[in-house]
């Protein structure tokens, strides 16, 4: 993996092609006051023609390529392409960035959208943490094992200070 992201370019960048995508990942957990740290940036986007059409844009202007591919493998960046695809994971000029139409143990964007919150920092939406601890524990990696730790102890802070909330 080249440089960190970017995050405020690369969001700024999704913006304002207006693409229709929700964070998930490293940032996600971020957003929820996580330790963790990421160098990359993972999105779910809606898959409708349109937006993968604007996400393409959005992918071209900054030079994506396909991470780890062998050089000089052809491809091309348009939402056909996409729409042939769901998860792929690019170098960008702004760094890496993932994007994925399907989130395991979540779904799609629609399920991903439903339950979104914003992230004040970056004025976007991020998966809830519910959500990204279903993610993490549907992966199952060891650096999501990891990372699901410390989310299930913010998850259940979370749980506590709104039932305290509840009349």
């Amino acid at each position: 993996m080249s440089a960190p992201v970017d995050f405020e370019a690369a969001l700024a960048l999704l913006k304002k092609h207006g693409v229709r995508f929700v964070v998930i990942g490293g940032l996600c957990a971020r957003a929820y006051v996580s330790n963790y740290v990421t160098l990359d940036l993972d999105v779910c986007y809606e898959r409708s023609n349109d937006n993968l059409k604007r996400l393409a844009a959005a992918l071209r202007e900054v030079h994506a390529r396909l991470r780890d591919a062998p050089s000089g493998l052809p491809f091309k960046l348009d939402e056909k392409t996409l729409l042939m695809g769901a998860n792929f994971t690019f170098e960008t000029d702004v760094g890496p960035l993932d994007i994925l139409g399907e989130i395991a143990g979540v779904g799609g964007y629609e399920s991903a959208v439903r339950d979104a919150t914003e992230f004040p920092a970056y004025a976007v939406p991020v998966l809830s943490l519910a959500q990204l601890v279903a993610s993490k524990k549907a992966a199952g990696r060891p650096k999501d094992r990891l990372l699901l730790l410390e989310l299930e102890l913010i998850l259940k802070a979370q749980n506590k200070l709104d039932d305290r909330k509840r009349p």
